[in-house]
């Protein structure tokens, strides 16, 4: 009587133990999951540069009334308070945070500290025609580095009657129109090196005449 007692309690002490613990674990495990699934995890680009339509969070210490969420204007500036317009387009968020810090600095605090983060990251646009399997305009976010024949391959590859050696990319560079002749195969085959392509560009590609 006095073995099945005690069995008996042995196993309602594991019972409350196993409730007790059991939260524990299962928040441990949850999380990392969770921001697997939520894409909570990415961690930004140290190197990232700030650049038109990002969205920014710009804080002060101990200056909450300067806390500001702003989004990067076309020309590269925002407009901050105390010190009115300043230019972050180009510069990470570490740079930014100084350019803002050295501007508080002349006349308004006294060692301010400064911490820029991006909210929102702008996702840039290129489109692709012409003898491709799905034409249209593609995003890539973050400024990723992406190369003609990657950005052929997002139009999903070729066309039958495709010419990959006559591939025209139209890029405005300072309000002004640049066309690039390029020859596609050529990089193919490593003959020729790769071609960066940029946010805005129009590339098409040609139909074989033969």
């Amino acid at each position: 009587m006095k073995s099945s007692e005690y069995r008996f309690k042995r196993g309602i002490a594991r019972l409350v133990i196993s409730l007790i613990f059991a939260p524990v674990a299962t928040y441990s495990q949850t999380p990392p999951a969770k921001l697997m699934s939520e894409g909570l995890s990415k961690v930004p680009k140290p190197n990232y540069v700030l650049a038109p339509n990002d969205l920014i969070d710009v804080k002060v210490f101990q200056e909450d009334d300067l806390a500001t969420q702003v989004r990067v204007a076309k020309d590269g500036t925002i407009t901050f308070p105390l010190i009115g317009v300043v230019h972050v387009g180009g510069k990470t968020s570490q740079q930014a945070a100084s350019t803002i810090r050295d501007m508080l600095a002349k006349g308004y605090l006294v060692n301010p500290q400064v911490t820029v983060n991006v909210l929102e990251y702008f996702k840039y646009r290129l489109t692709v025609l012409g003898q491709v399997q799905k034409p249209g305009s593609y995003d890539f976010p973050d400024r990723d580095k992406l190369t003609l024949l990657e950005a052929i391959g997002m139009a999903g590859g070729y066309t039958r009657g495709a010419n990959p050696r006559k591939v025209v990319i139209k890029r405005v560079l300072n309000g002004r129109e640049t066309v690039y002749q390029l020859n596609a195969k050529e990089m193919a085959d490593g003959s020729t090196r790769a071609f960066e392509v940029l946010p805005g560009d129009v590339i098409t590609v040609a139909e074989s005449i033969f």
